[in-house]
C-alpha cells in the first residue's frame, strides 16, 4: 500500500498518523484563564524537545466540533503558563474524562472529582493525583493554521518538577515500574508501559579530540 496524504481528507490522514506512531505518552495539561477559572485536557501529541533549556512540546489541534482553537491554547496565549501532569493507569479514566469536548467555563477538575494543588512558580494547578507534573512557562508557540486538521505547537520551558517520591529514584530517574505510564495508540485504544526489554547502545565511532 502507497497513499499521498494529498489524496485523503485530513480526518483520513489523521488516522493514519495516529495508528502509526504510537504509542504515544500523554501531556495532561492545566491552565487558566484571565478570570482564574480552570480547565484541564489531555493531548497525545507531546514530547520532550531538549534539556538545556529544558523544553517541552505538544500540539492542540482546532475543534473538530466548532472550527475554533481549543480552550487551552487561549489560556496558554493569555497566561503564559501551564502544567503538563503526567498520566498512569490509576488516573486513566478520569483522563478519558477530562477529553470532553465542554464549554469554556466548565471545570475539568471540578467536572471528574480530581483535585487542583497549587503549582509553586507558575499560576495554574497542577493535579494532585498525578505522580509527576511539569510547571511550564510559555517559551514559543507555533501556530500551523487555522482550519479543520491544522493546530499550533506548544513549546514551554519546564521550570519546576513535582515528582512523587513512590516514582523517583536517586541521582535523578524516574521508576517506570511504580510509575505504571500509559500510552495513547489509534482510536480508543491505550496500552501500558509494564511490558519492556532492554538493548545497550553501541559505542559511538566518532572519536573525542
Amino acid at each position: 500500500m502507497q497513499i499521498n496524504p494529498s489524496d485523503l481528507a485530513y480526518s483520513d490522514v489523521y488516522k493514519l498518523l495516529i495508528g502509526a506512531i504510537v504509542p504515544r505518552p500523554i501531556a495532561w495539561v492545566s491552565s487558566m484563564d484571565a478570570e482564574g477559572k480552570f480547565n484541564l485536557a489531555p493531548y497525545s501529541f507531546f514530547t520532550a524537545v531538549c534539556p538545556n533549556p529544558p523544553l517541552v512540546v505538544f500540539c492542540p489541534n482546532i475543534r473538530r466540533l466548532t472550527g475554533q482553537p481549543k480552550d487551552t491554547l487561549r489560556n496558554i496565549e493569555c497566561i503564559g503558563e501551564y502544567v503538563i501532569n503526567i498520566v498512569n493507569e490509576a488516573n486513566a479514566s478520569a483522563m478519558n474524562m477530562t477529553s470532553v469536548e465542554a464549554p469554556p467555563e466548565v471545570d475539568e477538575f471540578e467536572l471528574v472529582g480530581l483535585t487542583p494543588a497549587p503549582s509553586v512558580i507558575v499560576k495554574p494547578p497542577r493535579v494532585a493525583e498525578s505522580p509527576i507534573s511539569l510547571e511550564c512557562k510559555l517559551h514559543d508557540i507555533i501556530k500551523i493554521g487555522d482550519g479543520l486538521g491544522q493546530g499550533s505547537m506548544v513549546i514551554g520551558q519546564v521550570v519546576y518538577f513535582h515528582i512523587d517520591d513512590r516514582v523517583y529514584i536517586p541521582n535523578y530517574k524516574i521508576d517506570p515500574d511504580a510509575l505504571q505510564a500509559i500510552g495513547r495508540m489509534g482510536g480508543a485504544s491505550y496500552c501500558t508501559t509494564q511490558d519492556r526489554f532492554e538493548m545497550t547502545r553501541p559505542p559511538s565511532l566518532i572519536k573525542s579530540e
